[in-house]
């Protein structure tokens, strides 16, 4: 099993920076790619980045150019650096880790609000 815990999240004016981090632990080896996904309120959860073991990321086109995704070389720190904040970037983050078992496992979320 992957244990995820994320921190970073809180209140930013727009234009502003928050630096998001998902720690995890347990069976760290075994994760294939950690994503962070959000969800406003009344809307569908969303794939924000992912990055693979080996460190390829990918981003959604609402953030590309915006955020980057990043991790540690143990594997077991990913953050997610977020420029140029937007009202319409308010929601919870969560982490997410698919391991090469297929399993996945979800944290329990940080809250992010942008607003003036």
């Amino acid at each position: 099993q992957v244990q995820l815990v994320e921190s970073g999240g809180g209140l930013v004016q727009p234009g502003g920076s928050l630096r998001l981090s998902c720690a995890a632990s347990g069976a760290i080896l075994s994760i294939a790619s950690t994503s962070w996904y959000r969800q406003a309120p009344g809307k569908q959860r969303e794939l924000v980045a992912t990055i693979t073991s080996d460190g390829s990321p990918n981003y959604s086109d609402s953030v590309k150019g915006r955020f980057t995704i990043s991790r540690d070389n143990a594997g077991n720190m990913v953050n997610l650096q977020m420029n140029s904040l937007r009202l319409g970037d308010t929601a919870v983050y969560y982490c997410y880790v698919n391991t090469v078992f297929r399993r996945g496992y979800w944290g329990q979320g940080t809250q992010v609000t942008v607003s003036s």
